[in-house]
């Protein structure tokens, strides 16, 4: 299919296969943050400053470290303090590009492929440009304010050439709104994250630039924009580009674009303050991007859903409370491997994927507990990926078995999978709610032979041979599928 500029002809654009079937990604921040590495971690994650404080108190109090020179610039902000007293008040943000630049010779993109080939990523998506204005590839196409302001070697290829080797999927993610070269004044709250869109014809015409490059040159099968895109551009023309040159690649659906009448009127003492509540009330929903924009998936940020989605989705986070790495943050900041492990099941369950970012030093070195974290969701899908990969949703996501366990299913064509959130406290579980076909077999992951079960009441009841396995999440496999009763 020939896909034209129009919202109508990309809508048509249909999820491929690959991206239901991957489930599991990696998220890769690396800006010149990570040079200093420093945001608040005493006040929650995003989500819980948001709920919590309001959006004013998010962007003081930036658990994000590569939100570092937007924190600079609000005056007493945790950041703003620290910055004063570690570099000086005249430090210009800018100057740690020559530290990120001499850690970079150290880089080994080949470990880091094998890392997240290891850990059971289907595919990788890379910050080629934060909001700093950094970029991560020799453009040619240089940025007009700052035109050495890039990484000395060429992260983007490098990077894609060994992913693409090892059989995984890479995708890019770009600051579209945003590049603070392009100003000074910072983002303060959720309104003004809207009105601080640069809107001038040099910008619109750098970005898109970008993107056709990165398109053009390093091949990616996911384009992920953060946040919206700048006025004044018919999105569609990028959208049907891509597709047509990869008609299996997929966009996000952070692409939406504030009208220059727009951007003035949010700024209104009445209005703004509407704006805020507004927003926060579609943030904490897991709503990231206005209506309107084509896309093929959303991405809540730091959030999950309740019960199975329609569309495609795609939770997004780190593992600790920051993307980029943060030198503050402890063991304890972040997700144990069980967490992750459930978190994910979840997820599946509910027709999503897991972006699960992380955060790497200068020169390279992933953080010893991002590494840990990541190795653990690994060795259980090595043993469990068969009831993730590949898989959709059953009729519905949760159940629970007699003893009050929580349970998610996920199906393939002849077969249903019951996750367990808990190891069983027996060598037998009852599932609520399951009515078995004559003949089924049941097995358990990793565990070899078929088990014992029979139907008892509205549920059915599991023998599991010897002791009840334990681990984050145990898996179940039911041939052919149960009904749900």
């Amino acid at each position: 299919m020939e896909y034209q500029p129009t919202k109508e002809s990309v809508d048509r654009h249909p999820v491929p296969e690959w991206y239901h079937d991957a489930k599991f990604g990696i998220f890769i921040h690396w800006s010149l943050s990570c040079v200093p590495a420093f945001a608040p971690t005493d006040k929650g994650d995003i989500m819980e400053i948001l709920r919590s404080g309001g959006s004013r108190a998010l962007f003081a109090n930036q658990p994000y470290s590569e939100w570092y020179l937007n924190s600079l610039r609000i005056k007493g902000s945790p950041v703003w303090e620290h910055h004063r007293k570690t570099y000086g008040p005249d430090f210009d943000y800018y100057e740690f590009a020559k530290d990120y630049n001499a850690a970079l010779e150290s880089w080994d993109p080949a470990a880091w492929a094998g890392l997240f080939k290891e850990v059971g990523a289907r595919y990788v998506v890379l910050v080629t440009k934060h909001h700093d204005g950094f970029l991560l590839w020799p453009s040619e196409h240089p940025n007009p304010m700052k035109p050495d302001l890039h990484a000395s070697r060429n992260v983007v290829g490098e990077l894609t050439g060994e992913v693409k080797a090892r059989g995984m999927r890479m995708g890019f993610y770009y600051s579209s709104p945003y590049d603070w070269t392009f100003t000074e004044k910072p983002i303060t709250d959720l309104a003004v994250s809207l009105a601080r869109v640069p809107g001038s014809d040099l910008y619109r015409d750098y970005a898109n630039a970008h993107w056709r490059e990165l398109i053009d040159r390093y091949d990616p099968s996911v384009l992920w924009s953060d946040i919206g895109y700048p006025d004044g551009v018919n999105i569609n023309e990028l959208f049907a580009y891509f597709y047509n040159r990869t008609p299996d690649g997929v966009v996000n659906e952070r692409w939406g674009q504030t009208a220059r009448l727009t951007k003035y009127m949010i700024l209104m003492p009445g209005l703004r303050q509407f704006v805020n509540w507004y927003a926060k009330k579609l943030w904490l929903q897991g709503k990231t991007s206005p209506p309107g924009v084509h896309y093929d998936f959303t991405t809540p940020e730091y959030t999950t859903f309740s019960a199975v989605s329609e569309e495609k989705w795609e939770c997004v986070r780190g593992i600790g409370k920051s993307f980029g790495y943060n030198r503050l943050e402890e063991p304890d900041d972040y997700m144990s491997v069980p967490d992750l492990v459930r978190m994910l099941v979840d997820i599946v369950s509910k027709n999503g994927n897991l972006l699960l970012n992380v955060g790497p030093k200068p020169g390279g070195e992933i953080p010893e507990v991002q590494v840990d974290r990541i190795k653990g969701v690994g060795a259980w899908l090595s043993t469990n990926g068969d009831a993730i990969y590949g898989t959709r949703p059953w009729t519905r996501a949760e159940g629970r078995t007699n003893d009050g366990a929580e349970v998610r299913f996920t199906s393939k064509p002849d077969s249903l999978f019951a996750i367990l959130l808990e190891s069983p406290r027996g060598n037998e579980v009852t599932i609520e709610s399951l009515k078995a076909p004559d003949g089924m077999r049941v097995e358990l992951l990793g565990g070899g032979a078929p088990l014992d079960w029979e139907q008892a009441g509205g549920g059915l009841t599991v023998r599991l041979s010897g002791r009840a396995p334990e681990g984050p999440a145990v898996c179940l496999k039911m041939t052919p599928k149960p009904t749900d009763s």
